[in-house]
């Protein structure tokens, strides 16, 4: 049997249709304008009302124009978020900054608001300026495709994508106060996805009121436990970001402290970010095998986390399963130099699939398993690696996927 990811109880969260566009008082729409040969490269977001925001952002010191801005603006009220995709604006110098700020001065002019009041970010290739007067002239366009639809949220979505092959959307509503609350999101990622708030980049709307403070904290324990479990490939890019709008339109009691509506707000925007984070991967530059690490019994939660980060971050780890080899060793071994304390004499591995269950390795030994069963649960594309410590009580749980010759072709052809 699969173990259940550790998670709140989710029951009180109902997913809904729709996009990012789902909570009352935001519009979207998504446009080409010249920045890739064909597909969809600009997205824009416009809140009703002046939103409270929060946003976690890349670990990486060499950080993209569009992070110093955000990080600048991201304690202000917002209105207003601009996404470029096919140029990450990183690593551009002072020009790239100044393109950073006409950007949000452009959809500031479009939105009657400030550019202090606008979020901006750009992913692609790095090193590269931005065509800023194609840009410029491609908000001014777009902005007039503004609407609440489906349909709008839908090209928001394919604005912000890059080597994607899909988009990656969700919306939940869940009861708060007797008001319904709504919480959508959209996210883009399939390469360099190592987060440590690739390039990761995810947008949460809410018609929720809830204060800053506890936008900020909710966020942040959020992302622990969802996009900072994640990883592709290891690489953190340098445009990395989450990022929250509550525009309070949904009118239930302001959520200004640690109570039960927190924690049911929490719930469902942990779900959501679970979801997206979830899509990544399952999206992952060539992809054959989705995997989940799940650490039980850890005496403290990060020597949990830690051990399931290092497990799905491990490049042997990822070969083995793209080989369909059982190779425990190696999984013991990542969990080894994680940094976490544990007992290797009373910890066990199991795979677990839709190809059935297999114990590996128990109370610090080996156990002689049946290589045909063993290769049958590795023939699943979605797979679960069960490390028990028998330590303490506490679990985390991480997501991941193989490597694969297809993942060196897409990224060795890249820039071409």
């Amino acid at each position: 049997m699969i173990v259940k990811e550790l998670c709140i109880n989710e029951t009180i969260v109902k997913e809904i249709t729709g996009g990012i566009t789902a909570p009352k008082g935001f519009s979207a729409t998504g446009a080409h304008i010249g920045l890739k040969k064909k597909k969809k490269d600009l997205a824009i977001i416009k809140s009703e009302l002046p939103a409270t925001a929060s946003g976690v952002f890349t670990t990486n010191l060499v950080k993209a124009a569009p992070v110093i801005w955000n990080q600048q603006v991201v304690n202000n009220k917002i209105k207003g978020i601009v996404v470029n995709s096919g140029n990450a604006n990183a690593c551009t110098g002072e020009l790239g900054f100044r393109h950073t700020e006409i950007m949000a001065q452009t959809l500031a002019e479009c939105i009657n608001a400030s550019k202090e009041e606008i979020i901006v970010s750009s992913t692609g290739v790095i090193g590269v300026h931005l065509p800023i007067d194609k840009i410029v002239e491609g908000i001014k366009t777009t902005i007039t495709s503004l609407e609440t639809t489906r349909e709008a949220a839908k090209r928001a979505a394919e604005g912000i994508i890059t080597t994607d092959t899909y988009t990656k959307e969700i919306s939940v509503e869940v009861e708060i106060d007797g008001k319904t609350i709504t919480i959508a999101g959209m996210a883009k990622g399939s390469g360099m996805i190592h987060p440590n708030m690739a390039t990761m980049l995810s947008f949460v709307t809410t018609d929720a009121d809830i204060s800053k403070e506890m936008l900020d904290k909710v966020l942040k324990d959020s992302v622990e436990d969802t996009y900072n479990m994640i990883s592709v490939d290891g690489d953190t890019s340098t445009n990395d970001m989450v990022i929250v709008l509550a525009n309070g339109i949904a009118k239930n009691t302001s959520i200004t402290e640690e109570n039960e509506n927190y924690f049911r707000f929490k719930t469902a925007l942990d779900y959501v970010n679970r979801y997206l984070a979830k899509q990544i991967i399952n999206d992952g530059e060539g992809v054959t095998k989705v995997l989940e690490v799940v650490v039980k019994g850890a005496s403290t939660k990060e020597d949990a986390r830690k051990i399931a980060k290092s497990i799905i971050c491990s490049n042997l780890v990822k070969t083995a399963f793209f080989g369909e080899d059982a190779n425990w060793g190696r999984i013991l071994c990542a969990a080894g130099y994680s940094g976490a304390k544990f007992n290797p004499e009373k910890t066990s591995i199991s795979f677990s699939s839709l190809g059935g269950e297999i114990l590996l390795f128990t109370n610090g030994e080996p156990i002689k398993f049946d290589e045909d069963k063993a290769l049958q649960i590795l023939k699943e594309r979605k797979i679960q690696i069960i490390i028990s410590l028998q330590d303490g009580n506490e679990q985390a749980t991480s997501w991941g996927c193989d490597l694969s010759y297809e993942y060196v072709k897409i990224n060795g052809e890249y820039r071409t």
